[in-house]
């Protein structure tokens, strides 16, 4: 690792902060944070006739885009390089790595290109080729750029574990696996499907994260741990969702064309939770951990078990409150719900 990130790093220059690109300007949460689920929704579903369409079903095409200006991306980007510089004043053994990382780069876009590029160099994957490959992707779509600020905001917001942007952005897999597949599926939908096949199974060996290239996910998305997580190609996830470790979401069997989950905007899945063929889940929804989901959730709703059924309705955003019990009730009518689910016919007894 060591001689990739010096190689990658010889082949760049050492520039000055420029802004960066987003979509529109974000707000900003409480603690002066700009906050993932104001970003704009950076997504890439496919409509009638292989029209390529946004979180929002607006057109959207694989070629360049225009740059945008976004004050929250440059806030953001600051962030991160006035930590990594505490940092590396109060880390020596890890100066060299933050200021190849962060430091040295102009932009949020060629630092997430450069650190990508040194997770998953090998042997014939070399890290200059990878990271040219990353930041041209990267330059040419700035709604990659949004949705990958969008992200790093959702994991500083989500997890109580994140201390910083910086440590999101050097260290989270989850993170990582996401912008991967983000620049595999532009490529994808470039015609090159070989090169983007190419990046899912090196970031499958990576950071042990199965997305297919050609899934559609919005921005604002927390892959908390990561480890685990399976979405299949004809998968489409919305805005601002969180989904922790061991979350599938497959298809039925070995039939072919549109076969996966249809996930709204703000569902929270747990952690080991499946969720099988093209069903879709309500936006604000929220599956319980282990749950094996057969059928449509409807909006608002918390389902659990397996085979999931409903355990009653959901208030507020599960996606950003990470709650693990509904916050639609008292803690002692979530409890109820866990002793419904634990024995055998409980939840077909339990009404809410």
């Amino acid at each position: 690792m060591a001689s990739q990130t010096t190689a990658l790093h010889a082949a760049q220059t050492t520039p000055q902060p420029t802004r960066t690109v987003c979509a529109r300007r974000h707000s900003r949460s409480p603690r002066g944070r700009p906050t993932a689920r104001h970003m704009t929704r950076a997504s890439t579903p496919t409509g009638a006739g292989g029209a390529t369409l946004s979180a929002h079903g607006d057109p959207l095409n694989h070629k360049a885009e225009p740059p945008v200006s976004c004050p929250a991306g440059d806030r953001i980007w600051q962030t991160i390089r006035e930590e990594a510089q505490r940092d590396s004043d109060s880390e020596a053994l890890l100066s060299s790595f933050l200021h190849a990382s962060i430091l040295a780069h102009d932009s949020f876009p060629r630092a997430l290109a450069f650190i990508l590029a040194a997770r998953l160099a090998d042997a014939t994957l070399l890290p200059s080729e990878l990271s040219e490959i990353f930041r041209a992707a990267l330059a040419s779509h700035p709604s990659i750029v949004a949705a990958a600020l969008a992200d790093l905001a959702a994991v500083r917001e989500r997890d109580p574990a994140c201390s910083g942007l910086s440590q999101a952005l050097l260290y989270y897999k989850g993170f990582h696996a996401l912008q991967v597949q983000r620049i595999a599926h532009v490529l994808w939908h470039q015609g090159r499907r070989m090169m983007a096949s190419a990046l899912q199974s090196r970031s499958n060996e990576v950071f042990a994260v199965d997305i297919h290239p050609a899934a559609r996910i919005g921005a604002g998305v927390l892959l908390d741990h990561g480890t685990g997580v399976v979405i299949g190609a004809t998968a489409v996830i919305g805005a601002n969702v969180s989904i922790l470790q061991n979350v599938t979401l497959g298809g039925t069997g070995k039939e072919s064309g549109d076969r996966h989950p249809k996930i709204g905007d703000y569902v929270l899945i747990g952690a080991s939770a499946t969720v099988l063929g093209n069903i879709r889940v309500g936006e604000g929804a929220q599956i319980a951990a282990g749950s094996l989901v057969l059928k449509e959730v409807p909006p608002h709703t918390m389902v659990a078990g397996s085979p999931a059924k409903e355990v009653g309705k959901i208030t507020g955003l599960p996606s950003i409150l990470m709650d693990q019990w509904s916050e639609c009730c008292p803690r002692v009518v979530a409890e109820q719900a866990v002793d419904a689910l634990t024995r055998p016919g409980g939840v077909d007894d339990f009404v809410i």
